[in-house]
């Protein structure tokens, strides 16, 4: 039997393991894998990450100089702690995620950014192995613009729900691009009570648009489906080039032998009529734009909320440990 799994595999797809856990990630093979905030906090509050958590208090308590800064500080180090291991598992990359709460800022991101990749090289990992995930804001692609120019740091652009910032990003130069599937799912059926087939579910519409985009203009950027809610919105995005899926539906696609037909082709792409655009240098279209598109609005800001509110969550369990 060949497994649904495999069968993405094949099609040229890469698969991602959406988890901070790495008894799950080394299970299913994943090429690299991706944390967030979430994830981190799910895992750190298991008893076998217990070592990983008092190592970051430590460093915490030796490199910050009053109580908010050592709380920052062993963060910091704890994101670089599980992403050193998964990296002891998977062959490629992880992404260690910048707090959503500089996603307006793009000098703070920066400044950020470079410090994540020092503490990872500190730990022994050469910064090619890491992909510093950062918002997709204008203000956050501005950074990953500056990373990946002037720093040679690849960026994963992640809370991704239109083509206005797929656009933007892909002018920046980023590495990779996280398009969500299952908000923007989440959003429609909330809007419209309407129930969605995979073939017609946005999210996966969403991230097939992007990617014939990108292809049709020849744009090296990564389009890396994610947060999906099952398993039809991931084998309809058969042959996109990478997939991060999480434990559980990658468990589903590793007992199932369902044929999984290959559904996304580059060279189909350049036949397609396709307007182009360009945002490169110009905040207010961009703005206006993702402006226009509410779904992609409301869902980037509930996203950024979220990932913000988990990290205000690990950070206090940090503090009381540091107490």
């Amino acid at each position: 039997m060949v497994s649904a799994l495999e069968q993405l595999k094949a099609a040229g797809t890469t698969v991602v393991c959406d988890s901070g856990d790495f008894a799950t990630i080394a299970k299913y093979t994943p090429q690299d894998a991706t944390t967030n905030p979430s994830l981190i906090l799910q895992a750190a509050k298991k008893p076998e990450y217990a070592k990983l958590v008092e190592a970051a208090i430590e460093y915490g308590k030796a490199h910050g100089s009053d109580k908010d800064s050592q709380v920052e500080a062993a963060m910091d180090r704890l994101l670089v702690e599980f992403g050193k291991e998964i990296l002891k598992i998977i062959p490629g990359k992880v992404s260690a995620e910048v707090d959503a709460a500089l996603s307006f800022d793009t000098k703070a991101s920066i400044a950020k950014a470079l410090h994540i990749i020092d503490l990872f090289q500190s730990v022994g990992v050469d910064k090619s192995r890491v992909l510093i995930k950062v918002a997709s804001t204008w203000e956050g692609i501005q950074a990953a613009r500056e990373l990946q120019k002037e720093h040679g740091i690849n960026c994963n652009l992640t809370l991704m729900f239109s083509q206005v910032q797929a656009i933007a990003a892909a002018e920046a130069g980023a590495f990779l691009i996280s398009p969500f599937v299952g908000r923007i799912l989440d959003w429609y059926k909330a809007s419209t009570g309407k129930t969605y087939e995979s073939h017609e579910d946005p999210g996966v519409k969403s991230v097939q648009s992007i990617f014939n985009y990108y292809k049709k203009f020849g744009y090296k950027t990564i389009v890396m489906g994610a947060s999906f809610r099952n398993t039809g919105e991931i084998t309809e995005l058969c042959g996109c080039d990478y997939l991060t899926i999480s434990p559980g539906l990658l468990e589903e696609l590793y007992n199932s032998d369902a044929a999984v037909p290959k559904k996304l082709k580059a060279e189909d792409a350049t036949n397609l009529d396709i307007e182009k655009k360009s945002y490169i240098d110009n905040e207010p279209a961009f703005r206006f734009d993702l402006n226009e598109d509410a779904m992609a609005t409301e869902k980037l800001a509930q996203g950024i909320r979220g990932f913000a509110a988990d990290a205000n969550v690990l950070k206090n369990i940090i503090r009381e440990k540091l107490a």
